[in-house]
């Protein structure tokens, strides 16, 4: 049996029920690889159909669950990032310049980041901890994260409770898509790097050099 198929995880939430919701996705968002979205959906689907669970709860548990992985993944990056980066950085070509470039683009685009990070499969398991090694404000970090997972676990939660077990089979396009988009905005991000590439490292130098330290 697939362990993280619907069937299988409707039978671990009639034993461990709101705990393992708030648990998988906290896991998940924390950056170990977890099926935080499947056990969502099928609690959702579970809550739906048999009654034996509260939707409110379920949403509540894994917007719960998403919040707190996120800040784990956050002050761990936040911690670990920057040494890391200063010992190992400029072999893997992130260089001091580099190093603001992303604290630069984070302080601009990373409340964007963190929120619609809660959509994409890849995103959902390291946005936070980007966001913590490029030093994204805490508050800002805590206000998208926030809102990232409420809105995140209401849609999918609600979607699940209301459609029922065909939720899952438009869920995984939808991912698809969130993920497409997510690879194309990438590579004409890049595109647009390797074009502009001294004049942003110019404009990050200036811009955090400015700012001081965070």
């Amino acid at each position: 049996m697939d362990l993280v198929s619907p069937e299988h995880v409707a039978q671990l939430l009639h034993t461990y029920g709101y705990g393992l919701v708030l648990l998988v996705v906290a896991l998940e968002s924390a950056g170990v690889p977890m099926p935080g979205e499947t056990v969502l959906i099928s609690a959702a689907v579970y809550a739906g159909t048999t009654g034996h669970m509260k939707i409110a709860m379920v949403i509540a548990a894994a917007a719960t669950g998403a919040i707190l992985g996120d800040n784990v993944g956050f002050w761990v990056g936040r911690a670990a990032g920057p040494p890391v980066l200063r010992r190992f950085g400029a072999l893997v070509g992130l260089d001091q310049r580099r190093q603001k470039l992303g604290q630069y683009l984070f302080s601009r685009h990373g409340g964007k980041i963190v929120f619609f990070g809660r959509f994409v499969a890849f995103l959902r398991a390291f946005a936070a901890l980007l966001a913590g090694v490029n030093r994204l404000s805490p508050e800002r970090f805590f206000f998208y994260n926030a809102a990232g997972g409420i809105v995140w676990a209401s849609l999918f939660g609600l979607g699940g409770y209301l459609l029922g077990a065909q939720f899952h089979r438009i869920a995984g396009p939808f991912g698809v898509v969130m993920l497409a988009l997510a690879l194309i905005a990438v590579f004409l991000g890049w595109r647009f790097y390797r074009s502009q590439e001294e004049r942003l490292l110019e404009l990050a130098e200036r811009a955090m050099d400015a700012r001081g330290p965070a």
